[in-house]
């Protein structure tokens, strides 16, 4: 099991209204590990946080980047292509 990352956090917020919340992000404090693309365009998945209390800042909201990638299963694991060595007898 791998250990679990430290969490990105790139901004937070306040929430306005039951379904609006308002919020700024820190786009250069995201890892490009992070990122992708798609149609030429630049994404990045993040985990948004309703707090239970606002924090000294009146902040209630907390917004950090969604690191998880999938563990490699033992099938992945087994259809990874073998190494091309030229020393097989076939």
């Amino acid at each position: 099991m791998s250990e679990k990352q430290k969490k990105i956090y790139i901004g937070n917020g306040v929430k306005r209204a039951e379904d609006w919340l308002k919020s700024s992000l820190c786009l250069t404090d995201i890892p490009k590990e992070h990122t992708f693309e798609y149609q030429g365009k630049t994404y990045v998945k993040v985990d948004i946080n309703v707090k239970d209390e606002a924090d000294q800042y009146g902040k209630d909201v907390s917004i950090s980047v969604d690191t998880w990638k999938p563990e490699p299963t033992a099938q992945a694991k087994a259809a990874a292509p073998l190494d091309d060595d030229d020393d097989l007898p076939f």
